[in-house]
């Protein structure tokens, strides 16, 4: 057998238990324009494998032609993904709504620079600046609402975009509207609160009737809640934990206006034309004008790249990002004029970030080039923090064994100096407390996260900080426990030494 053979089957079989089964057919894809689908396909089946990703839906377009669709590997229920397979695109949902907006502008229903309440009379928040934020100022994400300021994961979770705005009245803002950009849900919740208004109908229907059918988006809703929501044909996402990809559904969150969006590669297809033509589907029909596209294309203000719903890179990119704790997804739109989606049935984690390089990756191949090989780094981040779980444990445990022999070296000295040795085991407690906080702000420039959440961020992290906290508060217990024992033993013997005394002096008397 020759050594050719052997290392084609190893191919095959390492793709098949990996990734699982392509679904790409003939009819997918219109031209290739020098784009090879059997490099695609070997690049994103190896992308997934390095990244753990189960199951990859991608769209590829030109202009007003799509060049592929097509699904990778597999579902939690082990059915094939394929380019029609529904999953949800998170916060590229803020791209859709930010059209929305813009058909009511050109509608003159609108005016981007003139404030919510001007259409929004019950938008109302705990500051007095709030009347000041205009509706370009919510969509381009400089309102001044932070999640520091209004932590909309952690707060009660509404029912409706109603609900939602009703919600932000206790918020407050970290600066002044127009000012700093910051990147959080509630400017789209309420965005989306104001088309429904404006309208007269709800987000969803007007999303439906004037976007997504339009565009020819006919396999794609938006919902208010996940998971309660989400339709009955979406599988459950995957967290990721120890080299294994886990089943389970979002946490608890609204997710309308914001990140509410479930569709198909075939779907994003058509909306990647949309904006790569001027604001017109492949059909014809004519969503919104090209300058209104350019609109959304653009940062109004060099001091951030934010334009309406998409982001802005030098060389003339546009993208946008979405990310969900079960799922993540991409676009991209390259100044060629090609067009990019990714979805993926992984969520957000350490190491795991987002689509980006998937979609950078992607975006070589069609610009030519070939695009680099990373390292599985989820892997290798689980792995070190099994470690040191392991490490925690055996630690403990040794120290708790050892309970004895420093309480009796440690019994005759002062409370607060022991007390003051123990302090350091609360130390893994506090940043278990803290690391939602603490990931917000080093990862995702504030943004709010809760401990379920950051469990599905990372179940590797919550692990290890959850053994050593209980490790931290075991010795600490177990210890306090043997020094107030050994100190009562003292002050027992030394009452019985002076009961001897005393007998001994009465017995002297008599």
């Amino acid at each position: 057998m020759s050594r050719k053979f052997v290392a084609t089957l190893a191919a095959l079989a390492a793709s098949a238990s990996v990734v699982g089964t392509v679904a790409m057919p003939a009819a997918a894809y219109a031209e290739t324009s020098g784009i090879d689908p059997a490099a695609v396909e070997r690049y994103v089946t190896e992308y997934a494998e390095r990244a753990a990703y189960p199951g990859v839906a991608i769209a590829i377009t030109s202009g007003d032609k799509v060049l592929l669709t097509a699904g990778y590997g597999h579902d939690p229920s082990g059915a094939a993904i394929t380019a029609t397979t529904p999953m949800p695109v998170a916060s590229v949902s803020k791209s859709f709504t930010a059209l929305a907006v813009l058909q009511l502008v050109e509608a003159k229903k609108v005016a981007l620079d003139a404030p919510v309440r001007d259409y929004l009379p019950e938008f109302r928040i705990a500051d007095p600046r709030g009347e000041r934020i205009t509706v370009r100022q919510l969509l381009n994400q400089t309102s001044g609402l932070t999640d520091g300021t209004h932590p909309e994961k952690s707060l009660p979770q509404p029912d409706s975009l109603a609900g939602a705005v009703s919600r932000a009245r206790t918020a407050r803002l970290a600066v002044d509207p127009g000012t700093k950009h910051y990147y959080t849900n509630t400017n789209y919740h309420i965005a989306a609160r104001l088309v429904e208004v404006v309208a007269g109908e709800p987000f969803g229907d007007y999303l439906r009737r004037h976007v997504l059918e339009p565009a020819g988006m006919r396999a794609s809703v938006t919902v208010d809640r996940a998971p309660g929501d989400l339709p009955a044909n979406l599988e459950k996402g995957h967290v990721y934990a120890y080299g294994a990809s886990i089943p389970t559904r979002e946490p608890n969150r609204f997710v309308n206006g914001s990140d509410g969006l479930i569709t198909t590669a075939e779907d994003m297809a058509r909306w990647l034309i949309v904006h790569a033509n001027g604001g017109r589907s492949a059909t014809g029909e004519q969503l919104v004008t090209a300058e209104s596209v350019r609109t959304m294309h653009t940062s109004s203000d060099p001091r951030w790249t934010y334009g309406l719903g998409w982001d802005t890179e030098a060389g003339g990119r546009v993208r946008h990002s979405g990310i969900w704790f079960t799922h993540t997804a991409g676009q991209l739109l390259l100044p060629s004029g090609h067009g990019i989606a990714v979805m993926t049935n992984s969520g957000i984690g350490l190491g795991n970030e987002g689509t980006n390089e998937l979609v950078n990756g992607l975006a070589t191949i069609v610009q030519g080039g070939t695009p680099s090989a990373g390292a599985p780094i989820r892997l290798m981040i689980d792995v070190v923090l099994g470690g040191l779980t392991l490490l925690s444990l055996a630690l403990g445990i040794r120290t708790l064994r050892r309970v004895p022999v420093w309480a009796r070296r440690l019994a005759d000295r002062p409370v607060w100096r022991s007390a003051l040795r123990l302090l350091p085991r609360f130390v893994p407690f506090a940043f278990l407390i803290a690391m939602p906080t603490l990931l917000g702000l080093l990862f995702a420039g504030g943004r709010d996260l809760t401990h379920f959440q950051l469990l599905h961020y990372s179940v590797a992290l919550t692990v290890w900080l959850v053994v050593a906290s209980l490790m931290g508060v075991s010795v600490t217990a177990a210890r306090a426990a043997a020094v107030v024992r050994l100190r009562r033993a003292q002050v027992g013997r030394v009452d019985c030494d002076v009961d001897r005394i005393e007998e001994h002096r009465a017995t002297a008397r008599t």
